[in-house]
Protein backbone atom coordinates (compact mmCIF):
# COMPACT_ATOMS: atom_id res chain seq x y z
CA UNK A 1 0.00 0.00 0.00
CA UNK A 2 1.09 3.90 -1.10
CA UNK A 3 0.58 7.02 0.89
CA UNK A 4 -2.25 7.51 -1.76
CA UNK A 5 -3.94 4.27 -1.32
CA UNK A 6 -7.40 4.57 -0.01
CA UNK A 7 -7.96 4.15 3.81
CA UNK A 8 -10.26 0.61 4.94
CA UNK A 9 -14.06 1.39 5.61
CA UNK A 10 -14.71 1.92 8.78
CA UNK A 11 -11.32 2.96 9.56
CA UNK A 12 -10.89 4.73 13.36
CA UNK A 13 -8.12 7.32 12.47
CA UNK A 14 -7.03 8.55 15.83
CA UNK A 15 -6.59 4.99 17.58
CA UNK A 16 -4.91 3.48 13.50
CA UNK A 17 -2.73 7.25 14.04
CA UNK A 18 -2.32 6.12 17.97
CA UNK A 19 -1.35 2.41 16.90
CA UNK A 20 1.26 3.42 14.38
CA UNK A 21 3.00 6.11 16.73
CA UNK A 22 3.57 3.53 19.07
CA UNK A 23 4.38 0.55 17.08
CA UNK A 24 6.88 2.37 14.15
CA UNK A 25 8.18 4.74 17.93
CA UNK A 26 6.93 7.94 15.99
CA UNK A 27 6.92 11.43 17.66
CA UNK A 28 4.43 13.51 15.97
CA UNK A 29 5.34 17.18 15.17
CA UNK A 30 2.41 19.35 14.26
CA UNK A 31 2.66 23.43 13.60
CA UNK A 32 0.97 25.89 14.86
CA UNK A 33 -0.99 26.42 11.43
CA UNK A 34 -2.13 23.00 11.54
CA UNK A 35 -6.15 22.50 11.53
CA UNK A 36 -7.38 21.63 15.65
CA UNK A 37 -7.54 17.97 15.27
CA UNK A 38 -3.91 17.16 14.15
CA UNK A 39 -2.51 20.14 16.61
CA UNK A 40 -4.82 18.26 19.38
CA UNK A 41 -3.20 14.62 18.54
CA UNK A 42 0.35 15.78 18.22
CA UNK A 43 3.31 15.14 20.90
CA UNK A 44 4.57 18.72 20.39
CA UNK A 45 3.14 21.61 18.59
CA UNK A 46 5.15 24.82 17.53
CA UNK A 47 7.60 26.94 15.36
CA UNK A 48 8.72 25.10 12.96
CA UNK A 49 12.49 24.93 14.18
CA UNK A 50 11.58 24.54 17.89
CA UNK A 51 9.27 21.47 16.50
CA UNK A 52 12.86 19.92 15.17
CA UNK A 53 15.13 20.53 18.28
CA UNK A 54 12.14 18.94 20.36
CA UNK A 55 11.92 15.80 17.83
CA UNK A 56 15.95 15.69 17.73
CA UNK A 57 16.31 15.31 21.57
CA UNK A 58 13.78 12.23 21.83
CA UNK A 59 14.48 9.21 21.27
CA UNK A 60 12.22 8.55 18.71
CA UNK A 61 12.81 6.05 15.15
CA UNK A 62 10.43 8.33 13.33
CA UNK A 63 9.66 11.60 12.79
CA UNK A 64 5.77 12.75 11.50
CA UNK A 65 5.90 16.38 10.59
CA UNK A 66 3.03 18.05 10.19
CA UNK A 67 3.84 21.09 8.35
CA UNK A 68 5.61 21.89 5.27
CA UNK A 69 8.39 20.78 3.78
CA UNK A 70 11.24 22.97 4.61
CA UNK A 71 10.42 22.11 8.23
CA UNK A 72 10.47 18.84 7.63
CA UNK A 73 13.80 19.33 5.50
CA UNK A 74 14.89 20.87 8.93
CA UNK A 75 13.84 18.13 10.96
CA UNK A 76 16.13 15.83 9.15
CA UNK A 77 19.15 18.23 8.78
CA UNK A 78 18.91 17.93 13.15
CA UNK A 79 18.03 14.09 13.13
CA UNK A 80 19.93 12.45 10.17
CA UNK A 81 19.93 9.64 11.77
CA UNK A 82 16.07 9.39 12.78
CA UNK A 83 13.09 8.45 9.18
CA UNK A 84 11.32 11.80 8.20
CA UNK A 85 7.75 11.56 6.97
CA UNK A 86 5.86 14.27 6.14
CA UNK A 87 1.98 13.53 5.20
CA UNK A 88 2.03 15.32 2.03
CA UNK A 89 4.97 16.13 0.35
CA UNK A 90 3.20 18.95 -1.89
CA UNK A 91 3.16 20.74 1.54
CA UNK A 92 5.44 23.68 0.70
CA UNK A 93 5.92 27.40 0.76
CA UNK A 94 5.65 30.36 -1.08
CA UNK A 95 8.70 31.72 0.40
CA UNK A 96 10.39 28.67 -0.53
CA UNK A 97 9.38 28.63 -4.33
CA UNK A 98 10.22 32.53 -4.52
CA UNK A 99 13.77 31.27 -4.07
CA UNK A 100 15.43 28.78 -6.17
CA UNK A 101 18.87 27.86 -5.13
CA UNK A 102 20.17 28.70 -8.82
CA UNK A 103 19.14 32.37 -8.64
CA UNK A 104 20.09 32.69 -5.39
CA UNK A 105 23.75 31.49 -6.04
CA UNK A 106 23.80 33.80 -8.58
CA UNK A 107 22.53 36.63 -6.32
CA UNK A 108 25.42 35.80 -4.05
CA UNK A 109 28.44 35.25 -6.53
CA UNK A 110 26.64 38.94 -8.02
CA UNK A 111 27.23 40.47 -4.51
CA UNK A 112 30.19 38.79 -3.22
CA UNK A 113 30.90 41.46 -0.09
CA UNK A 114 27.58 40.60 1.37
CA UNK A 115 27.05 37.92 3.94
CA UNK A 116 23.83 35.86 3.29
CA UNK A 117 21.23 36.08 6.17
CA UNK A 118 18.77 34.35 5.25
CA UNK A 119 15.18 33.29 6.78
CA UNK A 120 14.44 29.65 7.66
CA UNK A 121 11.52 29.58 5.30
CA UNK A 122 13.84 28.51 2.40
CA UNK A 123 14.75 24.97 0.96
CA UNK A 124 17.99 23.28 1.78
CA UNK A 125 20.00 24.08 -1.00
CA UNK A 126 19.64 27.97 -0.11
CA UNK A 127 20.17 27.13 3.38
CA UNK A 128 23.54 25.44 2.01
CA UNK A 129 24.40 28.64 0.24
CA UNK A 130 23.74 31.16 3.14
CA UNK A 131 26.29 32.71 6.34
CA UNK A 132 23.60 32.59 9.08
CA UNK A 133 19.93 31.38 9.12
CA UNK A 134 17.58 33.41 11.16
CA UNK A 135 13.87 32.38 12.69
CA UNK A 136 11.53 35.61 13.42
CA UNK A 137 11.87 35.14 16.59
CA UNK A 138 15.90 35.00 17.03
CA UNK A 139 16.35 37.61 13.21
CA UNK A 140 16.67 40.75 15.76
CA UNK A 141 18.93 38.86 18.02
CA UNK A 142 21.32 38.27 15.27
CA UNK A 143 21.33 41.33 13.35
CA UNK A 144 21.86 43.22 16.13
CA UNK A 145 25.87 41.48 16.36
CA UNK A 146 26.30 42.03 12.64
CA UNK A 147 29.12 44.74 12.58
CA UNK A 148 27.46 48.16 11.08
CA UNK A 149 29.74 48.00 7.74
CA UNK A 150 28.86 44.76 6.69
CA UNK A 151 26.79 44.38 4.15
CA UNK A 152 24.13 41.92 4.06
CA UNK A 153 21.68 40.31 1.57
CA UNK A 154 18.49 39.18 3.54
CA UNK A 155 15.98 36.60 2.04
CA UNK A 156 13.88 35.47 0.95
CA UNK A 157 10.72 36.89 2.98
CA UNK A 158 10.84 41.02 1.53
CA UNK A 159 8.52 42.24 4.54
CA UNK A 160 10.83 39.95 7.32
CA UNK A 161 13.47 41.81 5.71
CA UNK A 162 12.30 44.92 5.23
CA UNK A 163 10.83 44.94 9.10
CA UNK A 164 14.04 44.63 10.37
CA UNK A 165 15.73 47.09 7.99
CA UNK A 166 13.49 49.80 9.32
CA UNK A 167 13.92 48.95 12.93
CA UNK A 168 17.70 49.20 13.26
CA UNK A 169 18.32 51.70 10.33
CA UNK A 170 20.49 48.85 8.51
CA UNK A 171 19.74 49.00 4.69
CA UNK A 172 19.50 45.40 3.49
CA UNK A 173 19.78 44.15 0.00
CA UNK A 174 16.42 42.30 0.43
CA UNK A 175 15.17 38.75 -1.99
CA UNK A 176 11.96 39.54 -3.25
CA UNK A 177 9.61 36.49 -1.99
CA UNK A 178 6.73 37.59 0.34
CA UNK A 179 4.64 34.73 2.33
CA UNK A 180 1.42 34.86 0.32
CA UNK A 181 -0.82 34.13 3.43
CA UNK A 182 0.53 37.26 5.36
CA UNK A 183 0.46 39.14 2.00
CA UNK A 184 -3.58 38.67 1.75
CA UNK A 185 -4.31 41.02 4.95
CA UNK A 186 -6.66 43.84 4.17
CA UNK A 187 -5.19 47.29 6.09
CA UNK A 188 -9.25 48.46 5.15
CA UNK A 189 -10.74 45.31 6.90
CA UNK A 190 -8.09 45.57 9.45
CA UNK A 191 -8.97 49.10 10.63
CA UNK A 192 -13.19 48.14 10.38
CA UNK A 193 -12.35 45.31 13.06
CA UNK A 194 -10.07 48.11 15.22
CA UNK A 195 -13.14 50.27 15.09
CA UNK A 196 -15.68 47.02 16.10
CA UNK A 197 -13.54 46.48 18.75
CA UNK A 198 -11.99 49.94 20.28
CA UNK A 199 -9.04 49.50 22.47
CA UNK A 200 -8.40 45.94 21.09
CA UNK A 201 -4.63 45.52 20.43
CA UNK A 202 -3.08 43.68 17.31
CA UNK A 203 -0.37 41.20 17.05
CA UNK A 204 1.54 41.00 13.76
CA UNK A 205 3.67 38.78 12.56
CA UNK A 206 6.72 40.18 10.76
CA UNK A 207 5.70 38.36 7.75
CA UNK A 208 3.31 40.80 7.03
CA UNK A 209 3.69 43.87 4.65
CA UNK A 210 4.18 47.23 6.47
CA UNK A 211 0.61 48.58 6.14
CA UNK A 212 -0.32 45.93 8.38
CA UNK A 213 3.03 46.03 10.91
CA UNK A 214 2.14 49.46 10.87
CA UNK A 215 -0.95 49.30 12.77
CA UNK A 216 0.06 46.03 15.35
CA UNK A 217 0.85 46.84 18.85
CA UNK A 218 2.82 43.88 19.25
CA UNK A 219 5.30 42.37 16.35
CA UNK A 220 6.78 39.06 16.21
CA UNK A 221 7.02 35.15 15.31
CA UNK A 222 3.98 32.70 16.10
CA UNK A 223 5.04 31.82 19.56
CA UNK A 224 6.06 35.25 20.62
CA UNK A 225 2.37 36.05 19.64
CA UNK A 226 1.19 33.34 21.59
CA UNK A 227 3.11 35.11 24.22
CA UNK A 228 1.56 37.95 24.01
CA UNK A 229 -1.68 36.73 24.29
CA UNK A 230 -0.80 35.48 27.71
CA UNK A 231 0.38 39.17 29.10
CA UNK A 232 -1.92 41.60 27.18
CA UNK A 233 -4.56 43.21 28.96
CA UNK A 234 -7.96 43.52 27.85
CA UNK A 235 -10.25 40.62 26.71
CA UNK A 236 -9.64 40.78 23.07
CA UNK A 237 -6.89 40.24 20.61
CA UNK A 238 -6.69 41.04 16.82
CA UNK A 239 -4.17 38.43 15.47
CA UNK A 240 -2.73 39.19 12.21
CA UNK A 241 -0.90 35.75 11.17
CA UNK A 242 -2.48 32.44 9.77
CA UNK A 243 -5.74 31.82 11.91
CA UNK A 244 -5.08 28.44 13.53
CA UNK A 245 -2.74 29.52 16.06
CA UNK A 246 -5.98 30.62 17.43
CA UNK A 247 -6.81 27.24 18.92
CA UNK A 248 -4.00 27.29 21.14
CA UNK A 249 -4.81 30.81 22.55
CA UNK A 250 -8.22 29.38 22.70
CA UNK A 251 -7.44 26.63 24.72
CA UNK A 252 -4.53 28.52 27.06
CA UNK A 253 -6.92 31.33 27.64
CA UNK A 254 -10.98 30.57 27.39
CA UNK A 255 -12.11 33.33 28.54
CA UNK A 256 -10.26 35.86 26.25
CA UNK A 257 -11.77 36.64 22.65
CA UNK A 258 -9.12 36.28 19.70
CA UNK A 259 -10.58 37.70 16.26
CA UNK A 260 -7.99 36.19 13.42
CA UNK A 261 -7.09 39.86 10.83
CA UNK A 262 -9.62 39.77 7.13
CA UNK A 263 -8.36 38.60 4.19
CA UNK A 264 -9.14 41.07 1.16
CA UNK A 265 -12.52 40.79 1.16
CA UNK A 266 -12.75 40.76 5.01
CA UNK A 267 -15.02 36.89 4.24
CA UNK A 268 -12.16 35.23 2.22
CA UNK A 269 -10.00 32.00 3.63
CA UNK A 270 -7.30 33.59 1.93
CA UNK A 271 -5.72 34.30 5.42
CA UNK A 272 -5.46 29.91 5.66
CA UNK A 273 -1.94 28.34 4.52
CA UNK A 274 -3.31 26.22 1.50
CA UNK A 275 0.25 24.38 1.93
CA UNK A 276 -0.52 23.88 5.56
CA UNK A 277 -4.18 22.89 4.84
CA UNK A 278 -2.63 19.73 2.73
CA UNK A 279 -1.93 17.69 5.81
CA UNK A 280 -5.05 15.79 6.80
CA UNK A 281 -5.29 12.92 9.73
CA UNK A 282 -5.91 10.38 6.80
CA UNK A 283 -2.51 11.57 5.02
CA UNK A 284 -0.93 11.49 8.68
CA UNK A 285 -1.95 8.15 9.09
CA UNK A 286 -1.09 7.04 5.31
CA UNK A 287 2.66 7.99 5.94
CA UNK A 288 2.87 6.53 9.66
CA UNK A 289 1.44 3.02 8.02
CA UNK A 290 3.94 3.79 5.23
CA UNK A 291 6.68 5.79 6.18
CA UNK A 292 6.58 7.97 2.94
CA UNK A 293 6.62 10.41 1.63
CA UNK A 294 9.77 10.24 2.95
CA UNK A 295 12.46 12.76 3.60
CA UNK A 296 16.37 12.12 1.95
CA UNK A 297 19.36 14.69 1.99
CA UNK A 298 22.38 14.14 0.35
CA UNK A 299 25.07 13.85 3.80
CA UNK A 300 27.52 16.83 1.81
CA UNK A 301 24.16 19.08 1.51
CA UNK A 302 22.99 18.16 4.83
CA UNK A 303 26.11 19.63 6.67
CA UNK A 304 26.80 22.73 4.51
CA UNK A 305 22.78 23.59 5.79
CA UNK A 306 23.46 22.64 9.35
CA UNK A 307 26.42 24.83 9.34
CA UNK A 308 24.23 28.17 8.70
CA UNK A 309 21.83 26.72 11.29
CA UNK A 310 24.41 25.79 13.43
CA UNK A 311 25.98 29.87 13.23
CA UNK A 312 22.32 30.99 14.08
CA UNK A 313 22.16 29.02 17.04
CA UNK A 314 25.55 29.78 18.20
CA UNK A 315 24.59 33.87 17.52
CA UNK A 316 21.28 33.54 19.32
CA UNK A 317 23.08 32.20 22.70
CA UNK A 318 25.52 34.66 22.39
CA UNK A 319 28.42 32.06 21.72
CA UNK A 320 29.71 33.10 18.32
CA UNK A 321 32.18 36.46 18.04
CA UNK A 322 31.85 39.13 15.58
CA UNK A 323 35.17 37.68 13.94
CA UNK A 324 33.47 34.43 12.82
CA UNK A 325 31.08 36.04 10.26
CA UNK A 326 31.83 36.75 6.61
CA UNK A 327 30.83 35.91 3.49
CA UNK A 328 31.22 32.11 3.02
Amino acid sequence: MTAQSPLPTGTDLLAEINRLRKERNAVILAHYYQTPDIQDLADFVGDSLQLSQMAAETDADVIAFCGVKFMADTAKILSPEKIVVLPDMDAGCSLEDSCPPDKFRAFREAHPDHIALTYINCSTEVKALSDVIVTSSSAETILQQIPKDQKIIFGPDRHLGGYLSRKFDREMLLWPGVCIVHEAFSETELLKLKEQYPGAPIAAHPECPPNIVDHADYVGSTSGILQFAETFTGDTLIVATEPHIIHQMEKALPNKNFIGAPGADGNCSCNICPYMALNTMEKLYACLRDLEPRIEIEEGLRLQAKRSLDKMLEMASGTIGQGDLGPA
